[in-house]
């Protein structure tokens, strides 16, 4: 790759600090930011850290030159719920705001500058669990009607960067139209990492159980037993930001892909627990309102657009999460 310099948003958190590494890797000079100050794990890795509030940060970094941004802040599903007037102003402001800076630069510099946008599958939503049991594998523009704030501010982001990177100040229909952003943007199932504690997503419960059960704690699930969505292990998710990321403008059809690696419902993720752990304690106590959230999100969902465009692929399947991936490492956490 040539780009060297990027900011990393939300660089704390469970992709971002998962990302910060595999960019260090590939020798990547990072900038990144979050409320928090760096976690021991990045703090070595990245050339500057920007701790505060994204929203009112954004115009220090005109004076910076990235080649690629990627954008991972945000306020998630169940605490978006919560505080929505937040959530919006997080999710959607501080997107906005990055997007109008790499328009402005990728116009000075007379080259596209990346942007990589982390979606979820909050952004699909099923009037009915009848509907989902029967919808099949969903595309990208299949029912896209989240029944979240999350979903609802992961969608329009996805609309406003295809407005910077194509439409902005209708410049498509100029002779000669100035550069704009590269924007891309990835659909992730429920991500789940094994060097990092959950964070209290609405598709945490599944790591949230094995968590417990290698403690030795009891655990009651939030959602039933037969609830299924798709998940990822961490190391494919940050595989497909580079894939993605790399891949040359031309070869892609779309600004949103999906991608997907296995399916498991909760009891799944229960027997795995009792498997590894016998004598786990693990109960399910649906909570309505999470219950409801994850009922409307895909089951399962179609990444053929993202597999013949820029070759996805996931290293992971379920056996190989579990048994190469997840359980060692958390069984080294607890020494169990």
């Amino acid at each position: 790759m040539s780009e060297k310099n990027v900011l990393v948003t939300g660089a704390c958190g469970e992709i971002g600090q998962a990302l910060v590494q595999g960019l260090s890797k590939e020798g990547y000079r990072i900038v990144s930011t979050d409320l928090v100050p760096p976690a021991e794990a990045i703090r070595p890795l990245v050339a500057e850290h920007v701790q505060g509030d994204l929203v009112y940060r954004v115009k220090q970094f005109y004076d910076y030159d990235f080649d690629i941004i990627f954008h991972l802040a945000a306020s998630l599903s169940s605490k978006a719920e919560i505080a929505t007037e937040e959530a919006h102003r997080i999710n959607v402001e501080g997107t906005m705001q990055l997007l109008m800076l790499a328009a402005y630069k990728s116009e000075r510099r007379g080259k596209p500058v990346k942007f990589l946008f982390p979606s979820s599958i909050a952004a699909y939503g099923f009037p009915s669990l009848a509907e989902k049991q029967t919808a099949g594998r969903v595309k990208e523009d299949d029912w896209n009607t989240p029944h979240t704030m999350y979903g609802c501010n992961k969608l329009y982001c996805e609309k406003l960067g295809l407005y910077y990177s194509q439409y902005y100040g209708q410049r498509h229909l100029d002779p000669n139209p100035p550069v704009m952003c590269d924007f891309r943007a990835i659909r992730f199932p429920g991500l789940i990492s094994a060097f990092t504690l959950p964070s209290g997503g609405t598709s945490d419960y599944g790591p949230e159980m094995l968590h417990s059960a290698a403690q030795g704690k009891p655990y009651a699930c939030f959602v039933r037993e037969d609830t299924r969505i798709s998940f990822m292990a961490m190391p494919d998710a940050i595989k497909s930001i580079l894939v993605l990321m790399d891949a040359p403008r031309q070869h892609l059809t779309r600004t949103v892909y999906n991608i997907d690696a296995f399916s498991l419902t909760a009891g799944d993720f229960r027997r795995r627990a009792l498997d590894a752990f016998p004598g786990a304690q693990v109960t399910f106590e649906p909570n309505p309102r999470r219950q409801g959230i994850v009922d409307s999100w895909p089951e399962d969902i179609d990444d053929a657009a993202a597999r013949k465009d820029w070759g996805w692929k996931p290293d992971y399947d379920v056996d190989r999460f579990f048994e190469e991936y997840f359980l060692p490492e958390i069984r080294k956490r607890y020494k169990n």
